[in-house]
């Protein structure tokens, strides 16, 4: 594992391949995942066996990266991060791929840092009222009933960040050393950045930035039975996107319930497990967009 320190934020990453046939990409998984969640690190080397060169990354808050406790929202700071550890290992532009989280990290990427971004893979997109205010719900809002119960020792207590502390123990601090009230405002700003209560598809990418996005984009679609990432996103952010082609994934329509439902019963490793089968899509698809 490497590290680079990006705005002053130590990032965790690996780079995979030797990238001589093929493009640079970037991988990023969702929820608050590690790139060593199951799955992730498998599909990068699934692309480095078809010739390309992958990096997958810890963003900020996950895994042994630093926690970054300030900002807009956590997917703008993470999407800053990425277009700076781009930058830093000399892997920019690069093909921007991510699925969940991931898919709204490299969006924002992609957008607010256009010269990192030579294409983008994006699927399992959240939306949806009861897929996006869950969102706010689940990583914002136990973080805020701690702080305003019990202050930062019971932030620190709290089972949402028992990895970024034990992987990285220097958070502990950082943590700690937040104000309590500042602390809050944050989590508040960002569980009201997936507010759907605007004109938004997906939270903090304007409509308008979407249309501006011109790089080659694959979009999966997703299930109809996926409830989190509606089919209905999917489609919406293809058809936003000037240049880009929605395509079914090597996958049925409840992969994602499926998924959900083996690791909630402790019968599989993670919701990324199957992420590898991505791989001869992604690369006939991006040696045909970019040939």
């Amino acid at each position: 594992m490497a590290t680079a320190t990006v705005d002053g934020c130590t990032l965790a990453y690996d780079i995979i391949g030797d990238g001589g046939t093929g493009r640079d990409w970037v991988v990023t998984p969702g929820g608050r995942d590690s790139k060593d969640t199951p799955g992730v690190r498998e599909l990068a080397a699934a692309l480095a066996d078809r010739g390309h060169r992958v990096l997958i990354w810890d963003r900020p808050n996950t895994g042994a990266s630093d926690v970054v406790l300030e900002g807009e929202s956590e997917s703008a700071v993470q999407a800053d991060a990425l277009a700076g550890l781009l930058r830093h290992v000399e892997m920019a532009p690069a093909v921007i791929a991510g699925g969940s989280g991931g898919s709204r990290v490299s969006l924002l990427a992609a957008a607010r840092h256009p010269d990192v971004a030579e294409a983008l893979a994006v699927w399992w997109i959240s939306g949806g009222v009861v897929g996006l205010i869950g969102l706010g719900t689940h990583y914002c809002g136990p973080s805020i009933r701690a702080a305003w119960t019990g202050g930062m020792e019971a932030v620190v207590a709290l089972p949402d960040w028992v990895e970024v502390l034990e992987r990285n123990p220097s958070n502990r601090a950082r943590f700690l050393a937040q104000d309590r009230d500042a602390f809050i405002a944050t989590f508040e700003r960002w569980m009201a950045a997936y507010c759907p209560c605007g004109d938004e598809v997906v939270p903090g990418l304007a409509d308008e930035a979407a249309r501006a996005l011109t790089v080659p984009t694959l979009v999966l679609r997703s299930g109809a039975s996926d409830l989190n990432h509606r089919r209905e996103t999917s489609e919406q952010v293809a058809a936003l996107l000037p240049s880009s082609q929605l395509a079914e994934p090597p996958w049925g329509d409840t992969e994602w319930v499926e998924r959900q439902a083996a690791r909630n019963a402790g019968e599989a490793p993670g919701l990324f497990v199957r992420w590898p089968l991505l791989a001869p899509q992604l690369d006939d698809w991006i040696r045909t967009a970019l040939p």
